[in-house]
């Protein structure tokens, strides 16, 4: 019989740890066998999928590409995002459906904005052909793309590359409207970038009827005109739903370039553009060619109407301020609004001929071709507006819009930042000597005659228009520092009522750092009304659909904040008053007509500026280029002084004339026949424009004693008395 002997547990234990290890062993052998035979195989597949040098390079740059693809998505979208503030997820729209209409003192209709509720007319009952041109022109795959048309945007590259030009846009009828609703006019990527943006999130919100009604309803088509239906009955005296081929095909020619095609501008252009229009309707398939052959041989002829020349972009300002209000909720629920402007419907008629005369007769000798102007009332009231040579061609608003550097009329308010920290007084001694700033690097400011004066008042120097003592006065308000020096001056020009942002850079002291024409005007104010903050506005009262007034802008100067001291105020007063009487501003002088101001030049003559006013009146002027280009050594003392001069002049024929603040008897005001002399000099022919006067004081005192006896006379026949010769008070 065998002997089993019993297995302690450690033998047991023993043993199992044993054939673990062996299949563990296995098991990592066969598992690297395998990882082995696996990395053998990836190597395999690799060096037979592994690409020719020219693949190699294919395969690299696409990954550049979508790299730099991730990368630009990233910076498109911080782009655009600020685009998607203006847009309120339930109140956009309702937002823009207001029906504005701008009114003179007299009650004269100036222009209209926004969408005529009353003129709104349903897109099913709108003209077939009126809508096919529209779409034949402006989008042809309106109802096939997603917002932006890429293969519409290769078109128009090739199409521009044949023609050596711009003959045709890429942007769709969706773009146009999210631009329209949302964006201003200025050129830039950033705003096609927000546009496109703002593009697909309409087509994501609204059906392609709504679009494309919103559109024709909002479009602009040229002489204060917007809407298919307004220019139906400003070109042709008729109801939308009423025109003819021929006149659809030249309202929508008008789309692309509303000043260049107008009718009543230019007939023959018109008329040609409109058969380009007929031409495309027949390229798109909507018509045929015997069908427009009637259209083609009797051409639109519009009505007759007087010449109208209206404030299109003080209109645009005045709406964007109706919107603010609107929004705020300052207006109720009331969406048709009649508004009484500050607007100077004669005045602003001769701020746009004259600028115009100016550059059409001295434009080509300095090689400038845009002007500015915005002209105030003491309260803030916008009495003119010039944004741009052409509305038509281009609704980019250069008076509130474009940032432009300032030059030398900036040096103001870097005075009277040193008045009011008691740096200096107008009598105070400065030196014109070699200054320099060092910020990582030296600069060190020229004047404009490579020159220096030496010992000379601060009020000579901001006659001169000394480059470096600005720069020591900002050392002197900083005590030392010049960056705290610039914070004192940034917090006086944000108290005047400056509306944008002006960047803290060393050269901030000489007009460096850039600024709009309004915020200029706006500024300057504060100097000329005693220190005392005002807005631009334009309502100066706001009537709802039953002529109740719902809003009153508030014109009443002492209640006003008081930004800078009253002294500052009449100290720079007098001290610009030196700017136009001894200095560099000498062509704004207006005869019996006190003024004072200060002129502006920027590096290659790249900006001029004259910024002045009078007892009456702020104004702002600026001439340049669009592109930024180098003017032929034009200086703020030339054409901006000029244009200042004759507008003025203008602007004081027949009304009270009164003292700026702080001047003496020796600059007491007086009536000069010369003054209408220069009023008209700027005009160059063109035929006069008419005024709105006001009556003095006295004239109202005149007018009250006046009715008051008529009321208190006895009834019955008033005894002859025999005419004698007009006498004008």
């Amino acid at each position: 019989m065998a002997d089993f002997r019993k297995i302690s547990f450690g033998e047991r234990l023993a043993r199992r740890l044993r054939d673990a290890d062996a299949w563990l062993e296995h098991s990592l052998h066969a598992l690297g066998e395998r990882f082995n035979e696996g990395l053998w195989r990836i190597r395999a597949l690799s060096d037979r999928l592994e690409p020719s040098n020219t693949g190699r390079i294919v395969v690299t740059l696409a990954c550049e590409a979508l790299t730099y693809a991730a990368i630009g998505s990233v910076l498109l979208t911080a782009l655009a995002k600020p685009a998607f503030r203006a847009v309120n997820e339930d109140q956009w729209l309702k937002q823009q459906d207001l029906a504005v209409t701008f009114i003179d003192q007299t009650g004269t209709v100036i222009g209209r904005r926004g969408i005529l509720h009353a003129k709104a007319i349903p897109i099913d009952e709108l003209p077939e052909h009126l809508i096919k041109a529209a779409l034949a022109t402006e989008d042809r795959r309106f109802y096939e793309h997603f917002g932006i048309d890429p293969s519409g945007l290769v078109r128009a590259l090739a199409a521009n590359a044949r023609a050596n030009g711009v003959v045709q846009g890429g942007s769709t009828i969706t773009q146009q409207l999210a631009k329209n609703l949302f964006l201003t006019n200025e050129r830039s990527i950033e705003r096609k970038i927000k546009e496109a943006f703002l593009a697909f999130w309409l087509e994501a919100r609204l059906p392609k009827q709504e679009i494309l009604k919103l559109y024709l309803d909002r479009a602009y088509l040229g002489n204060g005109v917007f809407g298919v239906q307004s220019a139906a009955e400003h070109y042709f005296g008729k109801d939308v739903r009423d025109l003819s081929l021929a006149e659809s095909a030249m309202i929508a020619g008008l789309f692309k370039a509303p000043s260049k095609y107008s009718p009543t501008v230019n007939l023959p252009a018109a008329r040609a553009r409109a058969a380009d229009v007929l031409s495309n309707m027949v390229e798109a398939g909507f018509l045929t060619q015997g069908q427009i052959s009637t259209a083609l041989r009797n051409p639109a002829t519009p009505v007759e109407r007087a010449n109208q020349n209206i404030a299109d972009y003080a209109l645009d300002y005045g709406f964007e301020e109706i919107k603010q209000l609107a929004q705020a909720g300052k207006l109720g629920n009331q969406r048709v609004l009649t508004v009484r402007a500050t607007i100077d419907p004669g005045l602003q008629k001769h701020a746009e001929r004259a600028l115009d005369a100016i550059l059409r007769q001295q434009g080509p000798s300095y090689g400038v071709h845009q002007s500015a102007m915005v002209v105030l009332d003491h309260s803030g009231g916008l009495r003119a507006m010039v944004g741009g040579r052409d509305y038509g061609a281009s609704q980019f608003n250069r008076a509130t819009q474009a940032m432009r550097q300032p030059g030398s009329s900036f040096k103001p308010y870097v005075y009277a930042t040193a008045l009011l920290d008691g740096v200096i007084t107008p009598s105070s001694i400065v030196v014109d000597k070699p200054t320099c700033i060092n910020f990582g690097r030296q600069w060190c400011p020229q004047n404009y005659g490579r020159s220096y004066g030496g010992s000379m008042t601060a009020t000579v120097a901001l006659a001169k228009s000394i480059n470096t003592i600005p720069i020591q006065l900002n050392e002197k308000i900083g005590k030392g520092n010049h960056k705290a020096g610039r914070g004192r001056v940034h917090e006086l020009i944000r108290a005047t009522g400056f509306a944008n942002e002006v960047r803290d850079i060393p050269g901030m002291p000489l007009g460096v750092s850039e600024v709009t024409v309004i915020d200029m005007a706006t500024g300057f104010n504060a100097f000329a009304n005693g220190g005392k903050q005002t807005k631009p506005y334009v309502a100066r009262e706001i009537l709802g659909a039953n002529d109740e007034v719902i809003y009153r802008a508030d014109t009443n100067l002492d209640a006003r904040p008081q930004t800078i001291p009253s002294y500052v105020a009449l100290d720079m007063n007098r001290m610009m008053r030196k700017v136009v009487t001894d200095g560099t501003g000498k062509r704004a002088l207006l005869p019996g007509v006190p003024s004072a101001g200060k002129t502006g030049t920027t590096d290659e003559y790249r900006n001029a500026w004259f910024v002045g006013y009078t007892g009456n009146f702020t104004a702002a002027v600026w001439f340049g280029n669009d592109d930024y280009s180098a003017t032929r050594n034009m200086t703020g003392g030339s054409l901006p002084a000029m244009a200042f001069q004759h507008v003025m002049a203008f602007a004081h024929l027949d009304i009270e004339t009164k003292n700026i603040l702080g001047l003496g008897d020796e600059d007491k005001p007086s009536r000069d026949a010369k003054l209408a002399e220069i009023a008209g000099a700027g005009e160059a022919q063109l035929p006069q424009a008419g005024r709105l006067y006001r009556l003095s004081p006295r004239g109202k005192a005149l007018l009250k004693e006046i009715e008051a006896l008529e009321a208190d006379a006895p009834e019955g026949p008033v005894s002859e008395v025999p005419a004698g010769p007009a006498r004008r008070s």
